[in-house]
């Protein structure tokens, strides 16, 4: 893939809006100047992830994720640095040039993520062509989503297409394309026997399935052929790519809807989305007709937190899935159903009626999940006590499964009421439910619970645990933040005259910081910190001061990670760390001066400790005989203990200002 020019990357980064981009994969909700929501990289019940629009930068506090628009792309879908630039061009019509033919070395550093990505592209625009374009493609897998009563812009939208029957057409335009063989059959596209290749769809209707951002993951391939030992549906293996417990179908085109109204429908299938989409319901997805996982459910609960579950009359079925329904009420969420007529399904009954009358239909027909597992149980007609009990516990076992106290409270009563008990029965059998959760929940860490005498009296030699040395100093980390935060900002300082007299100058942050250890040959110990220094430096020489912005734009991300740690940093500093080290990050811009004069001394005061250090564990190891080589460790120690003092006197003042 081409460089992208700098003065396009400008551009993409000026365009782009982090919120907006963001919030195609988070449910975002104002918090103050910025925006808050569910974390996308960790399990979380609270929000802890931020994104300032003022800022254009994002943060995750609980993975300790951060960045740019760009980073959160390359961290959630796994793009590489010009793949989300090209995502976002795309996105807000920033014109990038066309790549140019790829050097043997380029082709190669592309890693198999990208590769697989790529394959799936070019196999759903293959599938889309033969549809459109080709006589068979037409008279088969159109016509069958035309008389299924498809529209075409549904058809488009969804990206439909069609795999010919002939065998090997889709294998043999790959491989003319130059793509991999083992590619091809790590996502499923291409099987091979006994050196032979052949489509893996060939005759089917394709479904392409996408991530949250619209790459195409796998796909979905669906049988036109009556014979029944023919399985209707292939799907798409599980790939680097593609874990189909973590997707959803329509997501890609629903997430936009479900957040606006606040709800997601969830359905069985392929085509039951695409008709929700069509009837108007275009906050539909599906779990692809595997049975619903907490991964799914945990993508959902990013938009929002209510599911409406679509039902056909499938008695047998409808009771196979109280598991899904368990592990939403697990998650905090509220779930309702709605239950289509006996034989019908959203895509069957969408075809039957017109789409206001299917809207009222769902609207009319969604009952709280409560009222709709009690009948249904009720009308498997346990008159025998036992049963009936049985039944009772089942329900409360849903309810216990529910976080919220107050929420549960609410539906103990509702049984009590729909079952004719005693609330206080129910709420006892609540209480043992949770008493036996908890206590499973506690014993799963396996601790002996009645210890012998002999391993209580043993005595055992103390474990040694490892000192953990952090990367970097507090006087190092503050002094590159207020070199990266402040440089661009000038402020005055004195510079000695022809005549040695100080004279006042204005400066920047940034010359003033590097000019100080360029004068004393410091220098960052910390790789990181030193890389960002030294771009700095080599800025300076070319008379260019660096903003904020600069550097979120940048393509080293572990430089991207650190500039947004530092712009966040207020949200996460604890007074005791800023009253240990005397740094107020609120007010520092107010006394600028103060807080670099500040920082370079204890930068300088740190080093000399360290060498001070270094002096003394060579006096240890240094021969006795070689009295030239003590005499000069001595005369350096008490020079730098010297100028330890002089700087500690110095910092003194400022921080006593």
């Amino acid at each position: 893939m081409s460089r992208i020019p700098a003065h396009i990357v400008d551009e993409i980064m000026q365009t782009s809006r982090i919120e907006e981009v963001i919030g195609e994969f988070v449910n975002l909700k104002r918090s103050g100047s910025n925006l808050k929501g569910l974390s996308p990289f960790v399990d979380e019940k609270t929000p802890s992830f931020m994104v300032s629009p003022a800022k254009q930068i994002f943060k995750c506090f609980s993975s300790g994720k951060g960045g740019s628009v760009v980073t959160f792309l390359m961290e959630k879908e796994h793009f590489s640095y010009p793949e989300a630039l090209r995502w976002l061009a795309d996105k807000y019509g920033v014109q990038v040039p066309e790549d140019e033919p790829q050097t043997a070395e380029e082709i190669a550093a592309i890693t198999e993520r990208e590769s697989l990505y790529i394959i799936n592209e070019f196999a759903k625009e293959h599938f889309m062509h033969n549809m459109h374009e080709v006589n068979e493609g037409q008279t088969v897998g159109l016509s069958y989503f035309e008389e299924r009563g498809f529209r075409p812009d549904i058809v488009k939208k969804f990206q439909l297409g069609y795999c010919l029957n002939s065998g090997n057409d889709f294998t043999k335009h790959a491989l003319e394309k130059g793509y991999k063989l083992e590619y091809l059959e790590s996502v499923g596209l291409v099987k091979s026997k006994d050196d032979r290749h052949f489509d893996f769809f060939r005759g089917r209707v394709m479904f392409p399935i996408h991530s949250i951002s619209g790459r195409v993951l796998g796909f979905g391939g669906r049988t036109l052929f009556t014979d029944k030992k023919v399985a209707k549906y292939f799907n798409s293996p599980e790939s680097i790519i593609y874990n189909k417990s973590e997707i959803l179908y329509g997501l890609y085109f629903a997430k936009g809807d479900i957040v606006k109204y606040d709800n997601c429908y969830l359905c069985e299938g392929y085509t039951d989305v695409i008709s929700m989409h069509q009837a108007g319901v275009a906050n539909s997805v599906s779990s692809s007709g595997t049975s619903l996982t907490s991964q799914q459910i945990k993508l959902i609960k990013r938009y929002t937190p209510n599911i409406t579950i679509l039902y056909d009359g499938d008695a047998a079925g409808i009771k196979a899935s109280f598991r899904g329904i368990d592990l939403i009420l697990e998650e905090g969420m509220n779930v309702k159903i709605v239950l289509f007529p006996d034989g019908d399904d959203p895509d069957s009954y969408s075809k039957k009626v017109s789409s206001t009358e299917f809207m009222d239909f769902i609207k009319d027909n969604t009952q709280d999940f409560l009222s709709f597992k009690t009948s249904m149980l009720l009308k498997e007609g346990k008159t025998d006590p036992i049963q009936r009990a049985g039944m009772i516990r089942e329900v409360v076992l849903s309810i216990s499964l529910i976080p919220d106290q107050i929420t549960r409270s609410i539906y103990i009563k509702e049984v009590a009421k729909q079952f004719e008990l005693e609330e206080s029965l129910v709420v006892s059998e609540l209480n043992k439910l949770l008493k036996n959760k908890l206590a499973k929940e506690l014993n799963e860490p396996q601790i002996a619970e009645n210890p012998s005498l002999t391993d209580t009296f043993i005595d055992r030699p103390e474990q040694q645990v490892p000192e953990i040395k952090p990367l970097f100093s507090i006087e190092e980390y503050d002094l590159l933040r207020i070199l990266v935060k402040y440089g661009q900002f000038a402020m005055e300082t004195e510079h000695l005259n022809e005549h040695g007299i100080p004279q006042p100058v204005e400066v920047s942050v940034a010359e003033l910081i590097c000019h100080e250890l360029d004068k004393d040959q410091l220098f960052f110990a910390y790789p990181l910190f030193n890389k960002i220094h030294g771009l700095i430096t080599e800025g300076l020489t070319q008379k260019t001061l660096y903003k904020t912005s600069y550097w979120l734009k940048n393509g080293d991300q572990e430089i991207v990670q650190f500039v947004t740690g530092i712009e966040t940093e207020e949200h996460e500093i604890s007074p005791l760390w800023l009253s240990k080290y005397s740094v107020d990050t609120n007010r520092e811009i107010d006394k600028l001066k103060d807080a670099v004069m500040g920082a370079i001394y204890a930068f300088k005061s740190r080093a000399i400790q360290n060498r001070i250090g270094d002096i003394r564990k060579e006096l240890e190891t240094v021969e006795s005989e070689n009295m030239e080589r003590i005499n000069d460790l001595i005369s350096e120690q008490i020079i730098l203990e010297r100028v330890k003092q002089s700087i500690a006197v110095k910092l003194g003042r400022i921080i006593t200002h």
